[in-house]
């Protein structure tokens, strides 16, 4: 970075700005080689990732198939074991476990680093990152909303058909049931997301489930896979996908009573893109998305105070598997590696400056040099390479 430093002052001191532009246009002849270069080699190559991106930038999304799925676990099987099932559940007591060891600090992850702390009248909201060795950024965070129960919360994120209707989920296009249990309220639903910028949407097969003790709700939902539902060019399927809450009754800050209601959320995915970009993505765009929250759940209260019956999403949400206090304490019992919670890491400048030259840059060539996505993603491509961001694509 330094002798770059150095060119480009060396350069400076041209006497004439004609020969500041000569000097400036063959710095930059072995970056639009290497630009040539990877366009030849990605259109030969054409890795996953760049195609993705050379897709129509807002397509049409077919509409999501009829449910094709096998039918939903045997409900007249026994409730005591997942595994006496005849058909293996999409969630399962394993997935349960995981979420306690989130929910305690005991899963033996890396250090939770803090990167946001906001509040509105009737919300405060903290949210957490962590970088595991292998996979995507991993978030936490809590969020506490004044005036609202468990279960209406619980019923609130559960219901699709509420996501689209009142537009709080802005993201979500189109949803259909694909099975459910009726014993134990698991479902499996694909999603089809829209995304910003150079993405294509995305479609995800999620299996969720709930456990209940007392009124602390558990609430798994993650990538599970449907073979019955064929993948298609567009819109892309998100394969790693991880989003879990624990929703429990919380001190009010206006008198110190429990009218209150945390929602404590886990969440992680592989969108197709490289990680450093999405994270400056989620970091950006995270509290936009977030304080929609709220006005929808106001919304959903209001409903539910009618005569509009529940919608099938609410009936699913309130048929919860038990547990209690002693089975979570058992699952609690692991490494305490990442019992830590520390503050907002405080990264040098002259640290960051390459790389926020080099992801600068990068926009600034993508959005002003040629309007064709195959660029961009050429771009980004070889940006990601000299900064060594990302881990994969």
């Amino acid at each position: 970075m330094a002798l770059i430093l150095e060119a480009l002052v060396e350069i400076s001191r041209k006497p004439t700005l004609a020969g500041v532009a000569a000097e400036l246009a063959m710095f930059a002849a072995p970056l639009w080689v290497a630009v040539l270069a990877g366009l030849l080699l990605g259109w030969a190559w054409r890795p996953g990732w760049a195609a993705g991106l050379v897709r129509a930038l807002n397509p049409d999304p077919a509409p999501p198939p009829q449910p094709s799925c096998s039918d939903g676990p045997n409900s007249s099987a026994a409730t005591k074991a997942d595994g006496d099932r005849g058909e293996k559940l999409a969630v399962t007591e394993e997935d349960l476990e995981h979420l306690c060891r989130l929910v305690e600090v005991t899963d033996g992850g890396p250090v939770w680093h803090k990167m946001m702390d906001k509040s509105l009248p009737n919300m405060r909201y903290l949210a957490w990152r962590r970088d595991p060795e292998t996979g995507p950024p991993q978030y936490r965070s809590s969020t506490v909303y004044e005036d609202a129960t468990p279960e209406i919360l619980r019923d609130f994120f559960w219901d699709d058909e509420f996501r689209i209707k009142n537009g709080w989920d802005d993201m979500l296009l189109q949803h259909a049931t694909l099975k459910e249990c009726p014993t134990t309220g698991t479902m499996v639903v694909q999603w089809v997301r829209k995304f910003p910028f150079f993405c294509s949407d995305r479609e995800y097969i999620i299996g969720r489930r709930i456990w209940e003790s007392g009124r602390t709700y558990y609430c798994i939902t993650k990538g599970a896979p449907c073979s019955d539902v064929p993948r298609r060019n567009k819109p892309r399927r998100v394969d790693l996908y991880y989003s879990s809450w624990c929703i429990r009754p919380a001190e009010s800050k206006r008198d110190g009573q429990m009218t209150a209601c945390e929602v404590l959320l886990f969440h992680h995915e592989d969108m197709g893109i490289p990680w450093e970009i999405a994270k400056l993505g989620v970091r950006q765009g995270m509290w936009g998305c977030v304080k929609k929250i709220e006005p929808g759940l106001r919304a959903y209260q209001a409903a539910r105070r009618t005569d509009e019956a529940p919608s099938r999403f609410v009936f699913m949400a309130r048929i919860n598997s038990k547990v209690d206090a002693e089975q979570l304490r058992s699952f609690e019992v692991g490494s305490d590696a990442s019992a830590d919670i520390v503050e907002a890491e405080k990264q040098s400048l002259a640290c960051g400056i390459p790389k926020i030259l080099l992801v600068g840059g990068a926009v600034a060539m993508a959005c002003t040099l040629d309007h064709g996505l195959l660029t961009k993603a050429v771009i980004f491509g070889v940006v990601r390479r000299f900064a060594k961001i990302g881990k994969r694509l």
